[in-house]
């Protein structure tokens, strides 16, 4: 009987609580570029790259987008955007600021 009311108790508890949802995204993306010398035109091919991702390729409202890596090959611009929602911009802070009570959960390979 103690086991029948447990499992129904976990049974609830799990209907009821519904867990939280965080959005973050990387997004890959390249435009053309005419010429990479000049620095107003990557400035505006960049800033028409990322309203392109925002508006075509993002289906939440972004509060954080930071531009990761950016590379001109030829005549193309490749960025990398990473954006996230409020609750997914909290948890990238959260997994950039590491607690100081805690040491390292992994150990790095040497000798490789």
């Amino acid at each position: 009987m103690k086991l029948i009311a447990a499992a129904l108790a976990a049974l609830v508890l799990v209907a009821v609580v519904r867990p939280a949802t965080a959005f973050v995204v990387e997004v890959t993306t390249s435009i053309a570029v005419s010429d990479a010398d000049d620095q107003a035109i990557l400035k505006s091919a960049l800033q028409t790259a990322v309203d392109g991702v925002l508006k075509d390729a993002i289906a939440f409202r972004p509060t954080l987008v930071v531009l990761t890596r950016a590379l001109v090959m030829g005549d193309r611009l490749y960025i990398r955007l990473l954006v996230a929602d409020q609750e997914g911009e909290q948890t990238v802070k959260d997994l950039a600021e590491p607690d100081d009570d805690s040491g390292p959960s992994a150990t790095p390979r040497t000798g490789i």
